[in-house]
């Protein structure tokens, strides 16, 4: 069943072109703990660097130290640690650690994905979107869910994609097991989980003081998600200068820089307006319109993504994939 009644525009009084930073400006997050996974590089990197500039202590999940200590150097504030979402010992692990130091988590960022890949595997056999968009968050999540507990009022936000307007979940094959590869099929997929991993974790968490969102965080050329793809299926990216800042973007107007692009995490990460409110996913720095299935449009919210049977059906199908229990 899906329930439209909040998932709609509150008019937040920012719109496509805000930027993380102006979402922060005169926030004081010091003492509050994030955890922003994806956190260097892409918009993760800058919604690390809006949280860090308000005074939030953040930790950032990397798979490769110096890589992270290049991207990261600069931003006071922020911590790393090793994790890698292709294995599941590796996700424990980083939790583990966090859970021994007995801190809160005010902010838990699930930012890091991949986009249209070939079809790879990670150990388990799972197909690499699927397992790294939205499983892997989903056993982090369950993981560090003690902490969530502890800060009193938490949000976990996952960062989804408009693709999803582009399929559902295929419970019966959700791993490509049986059916033939289809790379955008399966970056829906994985961002649909997203959607409704949020509506249900908010559901579950919300008595607990835990809320949760998914968002679209807008077309970024300018991060490595798209690493994978042909500059065919990229397409036209905006004029840059000698300094590397755009001076045109006559080519694609919906295209946002990666300060704008990291908004809407950073807007329902921090924002008091959401306040009571959580389950919704958000594009713009606002809460986006549900809209039916056949809808022309590229923005809006579709049917199979707030649904709130499905999502139940996908949280049974990623504990029984994952082992991953929350205990509420």
């Amino acid at each position: 069943m899906t329930d439209n009644r909040v998932q709609k525009p509150i008019h937040s009084g920012y719109h496509a072109h805000t930027t993380a930073w102006e979402i922060v400006d005169g926030r004081d997050l010091t003492g509050q703990i994030a955890i922003v996974t994806g956190g260097y590089s892409g918009i993760g990197l800058e919604t690390t660097r809006a949280l860090a500039r308000a005074g939030a202590t953040v930790l950032v999940p990397v798979r490769n130290l110096e890589k992270g200590m290049e991207a990261l150097k600069d931003i006071p504030g922020v911590e790393m640690d090793t994790l890698d979402f292709m294995d599941p010992e590796s996700i424990d692990a980083f939790a583990q650690r966090f859970l021994e130091t007995n801190r809160p988590l005010h902010m838990l960022i699930n930012s890091a994905g991949i986009m249209a890949t070939p079809l790879r595997r990670d150990g388990r056999g799972y197909e690499s979107q699927f397992s790294t968009n939205h499983l892997g968050h989903f056993q982090l999540t369950a993981r560090l869910w003690p902490a969530l507990q502890r800060a009193e009022g938490a949000r976990v936000v996952s960062v989804s994609s408009r693709a999803h307007r582009l399929g559902g979940i295929d419970f019966e094959d959700p791993n490509y097991e049986r059916r033939d590869y289809d790379k955008w099929k399966a970056y829906a997929q994985s961002k649909t989980a997203n959607i409704l991993f949020a509506l249900e974790m908010d559901r579950r968490g919300r008595e607990k003081g835990v809320r949760a969102f998914s968002v679209h965080p807008g077309l970024i050329p300018d991060t490595s998600l798209g690493r994978d793809l042909s500059d065919a299926e990229i397409g036209p990216r905006p004029v840059k200068d000698e300094q590397g800042r755009t001076i045109s973007n006559e080519v694609n107007a919906s295209f946002k820089t990666v300060e704008q692009g990291a908004a809407t995490s950073v807007w329902c990460a921090v924002s008091p307006q959401l306040d009571g409110l959580g389950g919704v996913y958000c594009e713009d720095a606002d809460i986006a319109e549900a809209v039916p299935a056949d809808s022309a449009s590229s923005g809006g919210v579709r049917p199979w993504a707030i649904d709130s049977e499905l999502a139940k059906r996908l949280w049974k199908l990623s504990e029984n994939l994952t082992g991953a229990r929350f205990n509420l």
